[in-house]
Formats: structure tokens, C-alpha cells, sequence
């Protein structure tokens, strides 16, 4: 089983999926990640870990550490540029011919034979407007690719009991919900190489709580995913469905 995971910044892929992955990996599935972008626009943490302009490459470094701890065989970066955060935290898209960014994703799906791509939700989480575009363009790259099209699953799908409501997409309903304590150690451990993003993992957990939290403590053990492509029709029986029964929980 091949399986691609496209996500828009380094993190994205260990904070709204790495339990499912990881759980993929250890069932013996190839998982190749793609980045957009390498995070250039984010915060390079409390204290500061490095320079702006040093930011890319740290976060490319960082994303490596996270991909090998999930069990994942390669990583690519799309060369994107993430845009930096804008004033009172307006987020923006990274600027892109979609094309040419479907012709990249199609490529990666041909050139690695991929099964399954899982992305982001159709919401983007939590409306990251780079999220959504990534989102998209999957969707419609998948979608125009016909008989030989891969499955396409999407994160943070949306349960009545979903343990992080602010990133759950609310027009995804869930179609699988996945208990992933077997492989909760290593999901930490990837959270833990994204150093420079370790303040923003807690920063707002810690205010809701009113104490200082720790990015372990912020880690959830329960997962979800939406299929987005093709659209499901009564009851849901695939590779990946058949693959992580096993860590499936009742909603």
C-alpha cells in the first residue's frame, strides 16, 4: 500500500494526522510526505530558535525528524513559499499557478504509484487559507484522474465527541475515527522535532486551562478521517478501512 500525505507546512502533518500514519507505517504501508511550503512565514519559537530568514530551512530539518520518527519513506518540499503571518494573525495562501501545483501532485502520485492521499480537510481545519488551497487542489487532481484515480481521505473529519472541536471541519463528516494509543509515543516524539513550533502547540491550550501546559499534554490519541474521493456510497469497505479496523472507535 502507497500512500501519500500532502499537507500545507511542516507540523501539519504530525498535529492533524501523525497517529494515523504512523499506524499506516507500522502496518507495513510506504508513506511519502509532501510539503507545500516549508513554513518560512511561521514563529521561530519562545525564545527564538533561529533567525526569519532561517526559519525554512530549520522547519525543513525539523519536518525530516518528524517523517522518520512517523515511519514515513520519503519527503519533498514543493518549494512554495509560506507567506508570514499578517497583523492581528491573518493567515494567507502560498501563491501558486494551480496548474502547475495539480501537475505537481498528480506527478507525486504517479511517480511514487499511490494508492491513497490523505490531506487536508475541505475547511482547513482551522480556515488556514493555505490548508484550504492544498485541500483543493488535491481534491480536483484526484477527481479529474478518472479509473486510476487513488482513494482520497482528509484529516480532522468531524464526530460529535471530537477531542480539538476548533480543528475539526465541520463539512467532513467522519468515516473513520481512530483510537491511535498503540502508536501515541512515537506522535509525540514527531511533535517534539518541531521545535520551533512548540510554543505555538500550547499557547493556547495553557490559556484555556489557565496553567502552563506541555506539548506532550497537548498531543490527542484520537484521529479522524473523512473520504473525500470517491464519494461513499452506503457502507464504507476499502483498503485503508480493511488495513486500520482493528483501531476503529464507535462514535
Amino acid at each position: 500500500m502507497n500512500i501519500l500525505a500532502i499537507f500545507a507546512h511542516p507540523d501539519d502533518e504530525t498535529m492533524l494526522s501523525g497517529g494515523t500514519l504512523a499506524l499506516l507505517a507500522k502496518l507495513g504501508a510506504a508513506v511519502h510526505y509532501v510539503s507545500a511550503t516549508r513554513g518560512e512565514g511561521g514563529e521561530p519559537g519562545e525564545p527564538p530558535l533561529c533567525i526569519q530568514s532561517e526559519l525554512g530551512e530549520i522547519r525543513a530539518q525539523e519536518l525530516a525528524c518528524a517523517v522518520r520518527t512517523l515511519g514515513g519513506i520519503s519527503l519533498e518540499f514543493m518549494g512554495y513559499i509560506d507567506p508570514q503571518v499578517g497583523e492581528e494573525g491573518v493567515l494567507f495562501p502560498f501563491l501558486a499557478d494551480p496548474m502547475v501545483l495539480r501537475a505537481q501532485i498528480q506527478e507525486s502520485i504517479h511517480r511514487h504509484q499511490i494508492g491513497i492521499v490523505i490531506t487536508h480537510g475541505s475547511n482547513g481545519e482551522y480556515g488556514h487559507p493555505a490548508h484550504r488551497l492544498v485541500h483543493d487542489s488535491v481534491y480536483q487532481t484526484v477527481s479529474e484522474m478518472g479509473e486510476n484515480a487513488p482513494l482520497l481521505y482528509t484529516t480532522q473529519a468531524a464526530f460529535p465527541q471530537h477531542p480539538k472541536p476548533r480543528l475539526m471541519n465541520k463539512d467532513d463528516p467522519a468515516h473513520l475515527i481512530l483510537d491511535i494509543t498503540p502508536v501515541f509515543d512515537q506522535k509525540v516524539r514527531a511533535a517534539l522535532c518541531h521545535r520551533t513550533q512548540h510554543a505555538l502547540f500550547i499557547r493556547r491550550p495553557s490559556r484555556e486551562t489557565g496553567r502552563q501546559m506541555t506539548v506532550p499534554e497537548v498531543i490527542v490519541r484520537i484521529e479522524s478521517l473523512h473520504r473525500a474521493w470517491p464519494a461513499v456510497e452506503g457502507r464504507l469497505e476499502d483498503e485503508l478501512v480493511k488495513c486500520l479496523n482493528r483501531f476503529t472507535v464507535q462514535d
